[in-house]
């Protein structure tokens, strides 16, 4: 019996060792070398500060920024989530209503316009950081006028959202995307300004 009991202890501390210590240090210093900026949350940093993640939304109210699509948590990490309001909430047809009126007033379209439906419903867990092309090709005539762009900067500007957009994942599932953080903050270093 106190064999047994030796032999399970001596193979508890191998297996605690190999799973505990020695695996988890391999494959961290393997995504280390192999993709650091994923192995460290996606970070993006303006010199030694680190603005945001790109895996998570942020809030852009400034006229001078893309706007991200609305967040039910405020996009705060704890808690994430929906609002799980149902598609026949009252609730809901008013904030989209009352988000469709302001897309439209602020970035100066016609009632008539069609506002893609990300500007309009916050994501499941409402953190997401895309928005589609043509909501931020929807939001650069607000844009160059807030930050007094010429026609040559703004059609600049229009050439960075092709620069950032990420393709179709492997080729083939869901849509070309912006990530609206690292427009914002590739527009700020195109134009030299000051991250907000």
């Amino acid at each position: 019996m106190k064999t047994q009991i030796k032999i399970a202890f001596k193979l508890f501390i191998i297996m605690t060792l190999l799973t505990g210590v020695a695996y988890p240090l391999c494959v961290t210093g393997i995504s280390q070398v192999i993709f650091p900026l994923k192995a460290n949350g996606s970070q993006l940093k303006n010199g030694d500060t680190v603005i945001g993640s790109l895996l998570i939304g942020q809030s852009f109210n400034n006229d001078r920024y893309f706007q991200s699509r609305p967040s039910t948590v405020d996009y705060q990490t704890l808690p994430s989530g929906a609002s799980n309001l149902s598609v026949t909430s009252k609730k809901l047809e008013a904030q989209f209503i009352e988000r469709k009126r302001l897309f439209l007033k602020q970035n100066n379209l016609k009632d008539s316009a069609e506002v893609p439906s990300e500007m309009l419903f916050a994501s499941a867990s409402g953190l997401d950081p895309h928005i589609s092309v043509k909501a931020a090709e929807l939001q650069v005539q607000r844009i160059a006028k807030n930050r007094s762009l010429n026609a040559s900067q703004t059609e600049q500007l229009q050439n960075l959202i092709d620069k950032v957009k990420e393709s179709r994942q492997l080729g083939l599932f869901g849509e070309p995307k912006i990530n609206v953080l690292a427009l914002n903050f590739e527009m700020d270093r195109l134009f030299k300004s000051k991250w907000q």
